[in-house]
């Protein structure tokens, strides 16, 4: 099994082993588009893997700040509260780079960056880019993603 995000067309696909489509979801990545540097707040490109899962048995808009669950479920009202929060709901799937020099190690490190595939409250507009770096999907989907993939799954990012 194989995802590939496409940064051009706002997408998720997971191959099968022999290549087959399994699934597609439309994300939203990096406003700043396509980029590998700390501090960017651009997507990375190239070849990753997820290198944890974070978040089962959460219920569902569980909020998580620094990959743990505050506690607080997401609603429009908490949302209207905390206008600049970026919202990291349902899951995580935490990614870490394979290419040392391009997105793995020094300035550079995808894992070190922070850079994961995670869950975004219903109203934030997906198809379009819209992140800080991450890959945002529907929690729906991301639940549906989660319980397919496992830790070790490629994930390639292309522009």
């Amino acid at each position: 099994m194989k995802i590939i995000i496409t940064q051009y067309n706002q997408s998720l696909i997971i191959n099968g082993d022999s290549g087959e489509l399994l699934r597609r979801y439309t994300v939203s990545t990096a406003t700043n588009g396509a980029g590998e540097e700390n501090g960017s707040l651009c997507t990375p490109r190239g070849k990753h893997v997820i290198r944890a899962k974070i978040g089962a048995g959460q219920p569902e808009n569980a909020v998580f700040v620094r990959r743990r669950p505050t506690g607080e479920i997401y609603t429009p009202q908490l949302g209207e509260a905390h206008p600049k929060r970026d919202w990291i709901l349902t899951r995580i799937l935490w990614l870490c780079g394979t290419e040392p020099g391009y997105n793995r190690w020094g300035s550079c490190d995808t894992m070190r960056r922070y850079i994961y595939i995670h869950g975004t409250p219903d109203s934030t507009p997906l198809g379009k880019p819209g992140s800080h770096g991450c890959v945002r999907m529907r929690n729906a989907d991301l639940l549906e993603l989660f319980e397919l993939v496992s830790v070790g799954t490629q994930v390639e990012i292309l522009a």
